[in-house]
Formats: C-alpha cells, sequence, structure tokens
C-alpha cells in the first residue's frame, strides 16, 4: 500500500524519537536499526542496504509497539530477547541483567591468568550464564560451576547452555559460596551488585533485576563478602576476579589485600576506567 512506510522512514522516524532531549540510549540510530531488524525478521545490513523497503502496517505497527516501550526506558535486549556477549547470542529476560561489554574483561583476565588445561572455575552470581559460557566455548576442558541465589536467572542460565551446545557448566543455586560447600578452584569469578541502594543511576535501570544492581546503602557489601569468602574456596595460587564500579578500585583492592590476596591489581576496561580487580591467593 502507498500509505506504508519505508524502512529509511521508520528509522528516521525512531532516531528522532529516541534521540530527542537526549533521551533514553546513547545510540539511538543502533536501537532503531536493533529493533526494526528484529520486527522485520531481518539483519541490520539487510536493513541498510534496502533502504527504500516498504514495511508493512502489521510489521509497521509492532515496531512502533517495540519503539514506546524503549523510550520509556525498556533495554533493547528485552524487547528483542537477545544479547550478545563474547559472540555468543544470549538469551535474556527481566529475570537477570543484560550483559555488559565491560564484562568481557573478566574473561580476558580468567584467560590470561590460567593458560593450562582443567582449571576448575566458578562463576558466582551467573545470571544470564554469561561469564560460565564463554569460558566454556574457550576452554572446553575446563570445569565450570555457575551459581545464583535465583531459580529464574539460573533456568535462563541453563537454557542458554543448552542453545549454545556448551555441556561443560554445572549450574547449582544458591547464595554465593553456599553452592560450592567444601570445594577449592582455580579461578573464582563475579560480578556481583555493587551499585549504592541510593544511588541516582538506578533510575535508568529501573527495569532490570535490583536485587543484582545493589546489595542496599553499602555499595561494598558483596564485594568484601567475596574478598573475605574466597580463600576458603581456591586452591593455593588460585585467583579472585572481581567487576566492581568505576569508582571503587582503590576501596575493593584495599578490601583483598585485608583478605590476605596477593598481587592485587585493577584492570581497566576500554574506556580506560578500572572495573575488575583480581588477586591471588597463595596462602597454605
Amino acid at each position: 500500500m502507498s500509505g506504508d512506510p519505508t524502512v529509511a522512514a521508520l528509522l528516521d522516524e525512531a532516531a528522532a524519537r529516541l534521540g530527542a532531549g537526549g533521551a533514553v540510549a546513547p545510540g539511538p540510530d543502533l536501537d532503531a536499526q536493533l529493533l526494526l531488524a528484529y520486527s522485520l525478521g531481518v539483519t541490520r545490513v539487510r536493513l541498510k542496504s534496502h533502504p527504500e523497503t516498504v514495511v508493512a502496517a502489521a510489521a509497521a505497527r509492532r515496531f512502533r509497539e517495540l519503539l514506546q516501550r524503549r523510550v520509556r526506558g525498556e533495554p533493547v535486549a528485552y524487547l528483542t530477547g537477545i544479547r550478545d556477549f563474547w559472540s555468543l547470542p544470549l538469551a535474556v529476560t527481566p529475570a537477570v541483567l543484560v550483559p555488559r561489554p565491560e564484562t568481557e574483561l573478566l574473561v580476558e583476565r580468567a584467560l590470561a591468568l590460567h593458560a593450562g588445561a582443567g582449571a576448575r572455575v566458578a562463576d558466582l552470581g551467573t545470571g544470564s550464564g554469561a561469564i560460565a559460557l564463554a569460558l566454556a566455548a574457550e576452554r572446553p576442558d575446563w570445569q565450570l560451576v555457575a551459581t545464583d541465589l535465583s531459580a529464574a536467572a539460573l533456568a535462563v542460565a541453563r537454557a542458554n547452555a543448552a542453545a549454545l551446545g556448551l555441556t561443560g557448566v554445572e549450574f547449582r543455586q544458591g547464595d554465593w559460596f553456599a553452592p560450592l560447600a567444601a570445594g577449592r578452584f582455580d579461578l573464582l569469578i563475579s560480578n556481583p551488585p555493587y551499585v549504592a541502594g541510593d544511588d541516582p543511576a538506578l533510575a535508568a535501570l529501573a527495569f532490570e533485576p535490583r536485587a543484582a544492581l545493589t546489595p542496599g546503602p553499602d555499595a561494598l557489601a558483596c564485594l568484601r563478602l567475596l574478598a573475605q569468602g574466597a580463600p576458603r574456596h581456591l586452591v593455593r595460587g588460585g585467583w579472585l576476579l572481581l567487576e566492581h564500579g568505576t569508582d571503587q578500585g582503590e576501596a575493593v583492592r584495599r578490601e583483598l589485600v585485608l583478605a590476605g590476596f596477593s598481587h592485587v591489581r585493577s584492570q581497566r576496561d576500554l574506556a580506560g576506567h578500572e572495573r575488575m580487580t583480581e588477586g591471588q591467593h597463595d596462602q597454605i
């Protein structure tokens, strides 16, 4: 029908709505492309190469409904149900945090710190399974345990493992170290809640599970607990890797030193921010 919009017109409309007043997303053009590609069941490359394509009314209506939800702040990953992490397409739901690119730094450091075969690794608070599944894809000979307190989150992680054909991860439900029992590991890795409960930044994250974002008034509560408890679950020479906020590096280094870790150092993300801190357990 002549009144139906083209791909180019819908993308322009979406970018204008998303970018109005400095709005929801830092990349309104990308968000618009992702949502329209999802609505049409095509790739972004297809959109770019055929901007003149006329979009049927039903598809345009679906797209505008998704667009309105995005304008209200709902993450694109929840709207499409998929987020790429370490080149893996992961299903995501509101039961889990949307995996962030900066979390890939934990994967990079884990691979760098233990180059050998047969490592025993635990991902604490796995959420969608992003970290554990990325490591399983890179090191199929590693023994991986992924834990989470949330049964709903573990269901998402298990489904992702099945969809990707990654069978080397054992999923266990429980709070932090409890599911590990008396086990000891070469690497303990976690992206725990680290946003203070009164931080205004939480308003922009309202659609994501609050318990996975903030431990409450003390932003360091979970990071401190992990630092203090990790030595009981690490082999001698094992490493603890923690993601944290960009202004928390010094505090996390202090917690690891107090817990008896050596070789404590923070690593910077691509933007130059300290985003994770690692320490080695070398005591008997």
